[in-house]
């Protein structure tokens, strides 16, 4: 059992943050936080110093943006952290128009709880003359509106997920190169071949636990969940969360019978914050992992100059569809995602800080990102490019994945439920609950967090 946290640690952490904040944008900034012909620009750097694809392609905008906008300047405000941290700073610095800054990177996982929050600033009169607004999709554009219909945000790609296999490993565990599982027992199936078969080897990853954040919540549980049933989580039709359901019910047994027959990581592994960096950068390259329920994205950092260089690695892995359930239609589940540049609404400097943002999805840069982020197109014109179709391999696997892809609930409470998820999926990894009494435990969250009215029981 973790020890329990002191009454006035919360109170405290939130100072520490905020002066953490207010550090971060002063830090470094010199006198041109109030020059009205500089753009600050906020955005989440990687923990892990190898991996600046973020950084590398907004110096190159910097540079072209400062060329063909003379006397305009961008200032990058790089916020080193985990992705929890991240948004817990970028936060804290757009509640002061001190630290605010006037282009900020938002995760459409959390944008309508900072759009509630007073945080960002609506874009519909910038949008409305932007002929590249009819370029994206209709559920990228979804993801970035408010539930007052307003949009506050211009996505810059999305993502899908579906299962990673190493095909050196399953040729030693006697499975197939060209593994597709059709139901859940298929992937649990193959992960015990594994280890019978390959000891040393983490037959497979499910992110889980409050240590992974979202990942845990989007690219496992959700994951399982929507290939139980229509509208498993939210009903849109009557704007109630689903509590009681059995659906719910067996995504969280997967999750424990992971790691209760210790097919998946160790808990401790599991439930470390960086573990999907170890995922990435160290247990896949090296082969100690068999299958991974993952993002599109993981190609990136394995072709040069990505954070682990591994030239095998579109020989050595294989990519699968995770299955619904028990094999019933459409058989196959993704959950998709994604980010957005947005305006915080403490700036002053919105006409020039939407001219950042419209200079970085100008087609040539918007593709420039797509290809080198690893993401999944939001634009017509970036999916059809050559460009892009030639990025990756697997890059058409996961985009036709966007057909049979889930989005999450965008609601202001959502990063709320998700984290009561993250506690029942912690619950059962380390044993101290059933599937049963997790579910039972989240129902009480859930109600607590939306009302008793909010809920619908199934």
């Amino acid at each position: 059992m973790r020890p329990t946290t002191p009454a006035h640690t919360p109170v405290l952490l939130v100072a520490l943050t905020a002066l953490a904040a207010a550090s971060l944008v002063s830090c470094g900034s010199g006198s041109g936080d109030d020059d009205p012909n500089t753009v600050k620009v906020a955005y989440q750097r990687s923990t892990d110093n190898k991996v600046r694809i973020m950084d590398d392609y907004l110096a190159m905008i910097k540079k072209r943006f400062e060329q063909e906008n003379p006397g305009k300047k961008l200032r990058l405000l790089p916020i080193q952290a985990s992705q929890e941290d991240y948004y817990t700073k970028i936060q804290q610095m757009m509640r002061s128009a001190k630290t605010a800054p006037d282009v900020v990177r938002e995760d459409t996982f959390l944008i309508n709880s900072d759009i509630t929050s007073g945080y960002l600033r609506p874009l519909d009169d910038k949008l409305a003359g932007w002929k590249d607004w009819d370029r994206f999709v209709p559920a990228a554009k979804a993801s970035a509106r408010g539930a007052d219909g307003k949009t506050y945000g211009v996505p810059d790609g999305t993502d899908t997920r579906a299962l990673w296999f190493n095909k050196e490993i399953f040729a030693k565990a006697g499975l197939p190169a060209d593994w597709r599982p059709r139901t859940w027992n298929d992937v649990l199936d193959a992960a015990r071949a594994v280890k019978r078969a390959v000891p040393g080897v983490i037959p497979l990853n499910v992110y889980t636990g409050k240590g992974a954040g979202e990942a845990a919540t989007m690219q496992g549980f959700e994951m399982l969940l929507y290939g139980t049933g229509p509208d498993p989580l939210y009903v849109p039709a009557s704007r109630k969360w689903v509590a009681g359901s059995k659906g719910f019910r067996d995504s969280l047994d997967f999750v424990r019978t992971v790691y209760a027959e210790k097919l998946g990581p160790d808990p401790s592994d599991a439930l470390d914050p960086n573990i999907s960096t170890h995922v990435t950068t160290e247990w896949l390259p090296a082969g100690k992992l068999a299958i991974d329920l993952d993002g599109n994205w993981l190609g990136k950092y394995w072709i040069a100059p990505g954070a682990k260089p591994w030239p095998r690695w579109t020989s050595v892995m294989g990519r699968a569809a995770f299955p619904t359930q028990d094999g019933g239609a459409p058989g196959r589940v993704s959950l998709s995602g994604g980010w957005t540049w947005s305006v915080s609404a403490k700036s002053v400097k919105a006409d020039l800080a939407w001219r950042a943002i419209s200079f970085m999805q100008t087609p040539e840069n918007a593709t420039e990102w797509t290809v080198r982020d690893g993401g999944i197109a939001v634009r017509d014109d970036v999916a059809a490019a050559a460009k892009y179709r030639a990025s990756m391999a697997g890059i058409d696997f996961f985009t036709d994945l966007v057909k049979d892809t889930h989005w999450r609930p965008a609601l202001p409470v959502y990063p709320r439920v998700s984290n009561a998820v993250q506690e029942a999926m912690e619950s059962v990894t380390t044993g101290d609950a059933d599937a049963a009494k997790a579910a039972r435990t989240y129902d009480e969250r859930l109600r607590s967090i939306v009302g008793g009215q909010g809920v619908t029981t199934r």
